[in-house]
C-alpha cells in the first residue's frame, strides 16, 4: 500500500512538471526519486482547483520549486538563502523569516509546493479581501488577531534592513518608527493601541495608493 501511494504521488508531481509521459509511464528516475524526495505535491487538477492558477502556470511554478528544493519542501534557512538573492545590497534574513511564517501554514517549520503555490495564488490572483487578510496574517507575529505597534516595528526594520542602507534618498535611523506611527493613525481607527483584521481591511479599502499597489501584482504571472 505504502509502495503505491509512493508511486501515485510520482505520477502526480512529473503530472506537474511535465516530465511523465501519460501515454507511456514511462521514466528512467523512479528508483532514484522515490529514494530522494521527501515530498509530493498534490495532483495537477486538485491544485487547479485550490489555486487560481492554470495547469501550465503550476507546471512551471513547480519546475522552478523543484529546481530550488529537490527534497519538495524547503526550511526556513533555505528559503532565507532563496529570498536574499532578490535583494543583495540589504539583509532580508528578519523579512524572510516573516514571511516563512505566513506561508508555513501548518507550523510544521517547513514549505511544501502546495503551501507556497496557495500562498502565491491568494497574492497574485485573490480577491482585495483574500490579499488584504493574507497581509494581516503577515503583519500579526504572534497570531492572536491584532497587530501591535511593537509587531509593526519589527515588521518595518525589517523591510528597510532588506532595502540596504545604501538606498536613495538615504533612509534616516528614525524613518521606520515614523512609518509605524502613520501606520497607526490612520488604522486605529478607536485608538486603543492595536490594530484588528476590521480596522485593518476598512482602512485598506479607503486608501487609494494601497488598493493601486494591491493591483499590480494582477498580472505578475
Amino acid at each position: 500500500m505504502k509502495t503505491k501511494n509512493l508511486e501515485q504521488s510520482l505520477s502526480d508531481s512529473r503530472e506537474l512538471d511535465g516530465s511523465y509521459d501519460q501515454l507511456t509511464g514511462d521514466s528512467v528516475e523512479d528508483d532514484f526519486e522515490l529514494s530522494t524526495v521527501c515530498h509530493r505535491p498534490e495532483g495537477l487538477d486538485k491544485l487547479q482547483e485550490q489555486t487560481k492558477f492554470t495547469k501550465k502556470e503550476l507546471q512551471v511554478l513547480y519546475r522552478g520549486f523543484k529546481n530550488e528544493c529537490p527534497s519538495g519542501v524547503v526550511n526556513e534557512e533555505t528559503f532565507k538563502t532563496i529570498y536574499s538573492k532578490f535583494f543583495p545590497q540589504g539583509d532580508s534574513g528578519a523579512y524572510a523569516h516573516f514571511l516563512f511564517e505566513a506561508f508555513d501554514t501548518n507550523k510544521n517549520g517547513s514549505v511544501s509546493f502546495e503551501d507556497f503555490v496557495i500562498g502565491l495564488s491568494i497574492i497574485l490572483r485573490g480577491t482585495i479581501n483574500d490579499r488584504l487578510n493574507w497581509a494581516f496574517n503577515l503583519y500579526d507575529l504572534n497570531k492572536d488577531g491584532c497587530i501591535t505597534k511593537e509587531e509593526m516595528m519589527d515588521i518595518m526594520k525589517s523591510i528597510y534592513d532588506m532595502m540596504g542602507k545604501y538606498t536613495y534618498p538615504c533612509m534616516q535611523d528614525e524613518a521606520p518608527r515614523e512609518h509605524v506611527e502613520s501606520f497607526f493613525q490612520k488604522m486605529d481607527r478607536n485608538n486603543d493601541g492595536v490594530v484588528t483584521i476590521d480596522e485593518f481591511i476598512e482602512s485598506c479599502q479607503k486608501d487609494e495608493n494601497i488598493m493601486q499597489s494591491m493591483q499590480l501584482f494582477d498580472n505578475v504571472i
